[in-house]
């Protein structure tokens, strides 16, 4: 038995990514028994989603990075995918590189994961080009998203934006409602569904019955950070029941 220590950084208010990534990982237990994850999470201060206190949060990020480098864990990922977005194009590629960088001075070197970088790699390893999206945000940050994604070569064909602006009601959202929300995105042309654009909207319980009733790929931001932090472990990216970009067949 293999324990791998994975670091997460959530906003304060965050309720789905310390729920949805084990939840992933202990399924994949069930079928690779011989490696075990643990979780250790460091919180910057977030309650309302908005860009003033995306920015202020953004700004916590190497705190977080120093207090979860006494863990010495194997792998680091940073959880808000609309908090990188939102600070304009190739974001992600700063925010991590800052990360590694207070990491490497505590000689707790480890790779570095973001939601958003995740989202657009594992995009790459489904050769999606062409998406469609659904954001629990209002509709101007859902804008940065899609800004965002279409400047790193994904063009949105289609996008739903929820509205909720308070992240503690985004992570009380009821997944099941996701399996109606999908029917109303024009998904013509699409090579794949982002059915939540959010490591706090949860979607777990969904992505892989929408993914057998869209007829296509069907990923989470959350499922996409489980891809890339699997990979970034040296591990087969395999959970079942959680869509085919985690099926093993697809790599970075």
């Amino acid at each position: 038995m293999t324990d791998h220590h994975i670091g997460l950084i959530v906003p304060s208010s965050n309720l789905t990514m310390e729920t949805e990534l084990p939840r992933m990982m202990r399924a994949r237990e069930d079928v690779e028994p011989g490696d075990r994850f643990v979780f250790h999470s460091a919180r910057a201060r977030m309650r309302q989603v908005t860009p003033e206190e995306l920015i202020a949060m953004n700004a916590q990020a190497e705190r977080a990075a120093l207090e979860l480098a006494d863990a010495r864990p194997d792998v680091v990922t940073t959880a808000c995918l609309v908090a990188i977005m939102a600070q304009g194009p190739g974001y992600h590629c700063v925010a991590e590189d800052s990360i590694r960088a207070v990491l490497r001075e505590e000689s707790a070197e480890a790779p570095v994961v973001s939601s958003a970088g995740a989202l657009l790699a594992a995009l790459g390893a489904l050769s999606a080009r062409r998406i469609a999206i659904i954001t629990p945000y209002l509709k101007p940050l859902t804008g940065k998203v899609v800004e965002y994604l279409e400047e790193s070569g994904v063009e949105v064909v289609d996008a739903l934006s929820l509205e909720v602006s308070d992240n503690l009601a985004v992570g009380r959202l009821d997944p099941g409602d996701l399996r109606e929300h999908w029917r109303r995105l024009d998904l013509a042309g699409a090579d794949a569904l982002v059915l939540s654009a959010c490591v706090q909207m949860p979607s777990l319980s969904a992505i892989q019955t929408v993914e057998d009733e869209a007829g296509l790929p069907v990923l989470s931001a959350a499922t996409a950070t489980a891809f890339c932090v699997l990979e970034q472990l040296g591990l087969s990216p395999t959970v079942p029941g959680a869509g085919s970009l985690l099926n093993g067949k697809y790599t970075l």
